[in-house]
């Protein structure tokens, strides 16, 4: 198991533990939802904030959901650290009328067989105190298992204000489950499309941007801070038969993340992701890029009659962190295009 998950896992169950009643700013309380969606916009390195014009517009930037002129339904499925963690994705997009889209996003992050020790310590002084010293020694028959899952729920509504500007917004359902424990939460996101010269795009996402509460059934409750998201992307077409289009975003945080951030300002920390797409006449794509996390990315698609598949490749740069296993994503997106599923107006 990574070094680096299992501080993670275990920051969080003593977190959850903690049973006095406290409110408090968690940096990595929405972690989990910050792990990207999407065969096409991972192998880009996840600069999709001015890029995202399909059904998983619901993630990365609620407004460009407004893109979408058929109804689209997206899968994904990944194993994070080899098998450890399972990570599913599921979203459906719906335009209605001439103007506006609604869109349903579900996310779900499982750890499964975590060992449960807290009764399986050995009292070895007899004195009928578990202390500290009994860490040490452990009735194995008595070791149980429990499970970690983390699921996010977006409702989403998108508008074209104008013919080249859009906006949307999130609901966020947030529902998390440690062993016996328990959170809930629910959050806003809203977002901006603007394209301001032909093939010129820019976005903006401000996600949790009321800060989101996850409150716990132990009386521990989370505060998620805003992440303000901006893009940028440039289409150049008739390039090589089909297009290329670089694209550039910025995570702008305010949790004081000095260390774990690609440069910051204060408290003000800043996470870049940089990619591009490469599509030749709507029949296939490459992709490749390099990710907040410091992964270094690849994918391709094809595109058949109504069905996306993308997949794409991430690696860590091993003289970062050592040999964490590679990461492999596949989804698949089907259109409707049917003349009865078109948008009204088109």
């Amino acid at each position: 198991m990574p070094k680096k998950f299992v501080l993670a896992l275990s920051i969080t169950i003593l977190s959850v533990l903690s049973l006095n009643a406290q409110t408090v700013i968690s940096k990595y309380a929405g972690e989990f939802m910050a792990l990207g969606v999407g065969g096409r916009a991972l192998g880009m390195g996840g600069a999709f904030v001015a890029v995202a014009n399909d059904v998983t517009a619901g993630y990365y930037n609620p407004a460009g959901l407004a893109n979408i002129n058929y109804p689209q339904i997206a899968l994904m499925h990944s194993e994070q650290f080899g098998n450890l963690v399972n990570y599913d994705y599921g979203a459906v997009g719906i335009p209605f009328g001439p103007d506006m889209s609604f869109g349903l996003s579900v996310m779900r992050l499982g750890v499964d067989g975590i060992p449960d020790t807290r009764n399986a310590r050995i009292d070895t002084n007899g004195d009928g105190i578990i202390d500290d010293n009994d860490m040490l020694r452990l009735d194995y028959s008595k070791i149980t298992e429990f499970s970690n899952q983390d699921w996010a729920f977006y409702l989403t509504f998108a508008k074209r204000q104008t013919e080249n500007f859009y906006w949307g917004a999130n609901v966020k359902i947030i529902r998390r489950d440690l062993a016996e424990f328990g959170a809930t939460g629910i959050g806003f996101d809203v977002g901006a499309f603007y394209s301001p010269l032909e093939n010129l795009f820019l976005g903006a996402n401000i996600q949790d941007v009321t800060t989101t509460l996850v409150a716990w059934n132990t009386g521990r409750n989370e505060l998620i801070s805003p992440t303000l998201k901006l893009g940028a992307a440039y289409r150049l077409t008739e390039f090589l038969g089909g297009y290329i289009m670089p694209a550039l975003d910025f995570d702008v945080r305010f949790e004081n993340r000095r260390f774990a951030s690609n440069f910051n300002l204060g408290p003000v920390s800043f996470d870049m992701h940089a990619g591009f797409e490469y599509r030749f006449k709507e029949l296939f794509s490459v992709r490749a890029g390099y990710n907040d996390v410091k992964q270094f990315t690849v994918g391709a698609g094809v595109k058949l009659p109504k069905l996306n598949i993308d997949y794409s490749f991430a690696r860590f740069s091993e003289s970062e962190i050592e040999r964490l296993p590679d990461s492999h994503r596949i989804s698949v997106m089907l259109t409707l295009e049917e003349a009865r599923f078109l948008r009204a107006g088109y």
